[in-house]
């Protein structure tokens, strides 16, 4: 119960940072952002891993560790947040939501490459459900286009898809690279450091790209109210991120993960309180989200623990756990 309850934590303070990055990009542009996001997760985690061991599991770590941390790092909170910004810059929070969630979809087709992991029945009705959403968002594009006019706001598909595209691909590859470098022996300490370098890494690239911007002088540009909701995301996030890793430690991953995506109602609750003249809410999209969560927790969950908490009988559970391929 108590691990459940921090999954729970963990999606809402992971949907309310969605929303305050919303708010901060309205202004400033998603370099600007991820000035101040990326770099102030550092001492953030510093904190964490001084708490929780992190710095002691670090100094068993084989050099490979390290650099599959550094990638993981550069792949989610450089790659996958800058197209998550662009992506909620360009479509609004709501819009984007279905172009993102094939994040878990990637992670499942690189699981079942790379880490021999298999594909049931019920993972074939999650694919279905996650991909129902892209396809429901190019289906209402001049309804939502229409609401969005109405708000000031005009939804950029091609320039959004493709950024939400960049997003799902960044935070659906660096699972693998998280898994392949901690291995099967990685515990809570480890999480907590790998997390550590991955933002060291990342704020490291961050640097430099902003240096080729223009450096103090790109930095100068940055809109006064934005950097407050800036700052509220870097809070937001570190907290979903340490929710999180207390929740895998007290509470199984098939309990954790399908809890976690509930993020996404979060996602729609926060926005619709924060953001509400700057978002379309058009009820067919919400409702093809609604269903990409369903479908992410088919995917992401244990089947044979889920079918049991249904009250599946044994017979109705072997099939459908049963391997495809």
């Amino acid at each position: 119960m108590f691990g459940a309850l921090l999954a729970f934590a963990s999606a809402a303070f992971f949907g309310l940072n969605n929303a305050t990055v919303r708010r901060g990009v309205l202004k400033s542009t998603v370099l600007q952002g991820m000035a101040i996001t990326v770099p102030l997760g550092v001492p953030l985690f510093v904190g964490f891993a001084l708490a929780m061991g992190g710095f002691e599991a670090m100094a068993d770590w084989p050099v490979s560790t390290f650099g599959w941390m550094t990638a993981a790092g550069i792949v989610h909170f450089v790659i996958g947040r800058y197209g998550n910004y662009r992506a909620t810059q360009t479509l609004g929070a709501t819009l984007s939501t279905p172009v993102q969630q094939l994040s878990i979809l990637i992670a499942l087709v690189l699981g079942f490459i790379f880490l021999d992991e298999t594909v049931n029945l019920v993972n074939v009705l999650g694919i279905l459900l996650v991909v129902f959403g892209p396809m429901m968002l190019v289906r209402r594009r001049k309804a939502a286009t229409q609401a969005g006019k109405a708000k000031g706001f005009e939804p950029d598909y091609l320039s959004g898809t493709f950024w939400g595209a960049v997003c799902a691909f960044g935070y659906g590859t660096s699972p693998l690279l998280i898994a392949v470098g901690l291995g099967a022996e990685g515990d809570l300490a480890d999480s907590v450091a790998g997390v550590l370098v991955s933002y060291v890494a990342a704020s490291v690239v961050v640097a430099v790209l902003v240096l080729m911007a223009g450096g103090r002088s790109y930095m100068g540009g940055l809109d006064r109210a934005s950097i407050g909701w800036f700052l509220l995301s870097t809070l937001f996030v570190a907290l979903s991120q340490l929710f999180r890793y207390l929740a895998l430690a007290v509470a199984p991953v098939a309990v954790v993960v399908p809890i976690q995506r509930l993020s996404v109602v979060f996602r729609l609750i926060f926005n619709a309180l924060i953001n509400r003249e700057h978002e379309v809410f058009d009820g067919w999209v919400i409702f093809s989200i609604l269903l990409a969560v369903l479908g992410a927790a088919a995917l992401a969950a244990d089947t044979v623990i889920l079918l049991e908490f249904l009250g599946a009988s044994e017979g109705v559970i072997g099939a459908l756990s049963a391997p495809l391929i």
